[in-house]
């Protein structure tokens, strides 16, 4: 990574993007750090994630109480605070 992720500020950032509970947005970031985590590597070494399976993997955590739009709010805003910093990006 070449900057330092802010755990706090990206929270913030989300809940000011999405108006979701800072609670429900730790618990979801924390369910798709072990998405990723458990996800297989290719010959390159680099990991696929399909949003619509996290999506779904999310939703199927028993402590997840909330709904498909709330969840994918969540994870886009995540993804544009990832992109804004240069630490991650879409693959065509």
């Amino acid at each position: 990574m070449s900057e330092q992720l802010n755990e706090q500020e990206l929270v913030k950032h989300i809940a000011s993007e999405t108006n979701a509970d800072e609670q429900l947005i730790k618990l979801v970031l924390k369910h798709e750090a072990a998405f990723i985590n458990d996800a297989k590597e290719d010959k390159n070494g680099e990991v696929e994630i399909d949003g619509d399976e996290l999506v779904d993997y999310v939703l199927s955590r028993p402590d997840v109480k909330s709904n498909e739009l709330v969840v994918e709010s969540i994870l886009d805003a995540e993804m544009d605070y990832l992109m804004d910093k240069g630490i991650a990006g879409y693959v065509d």
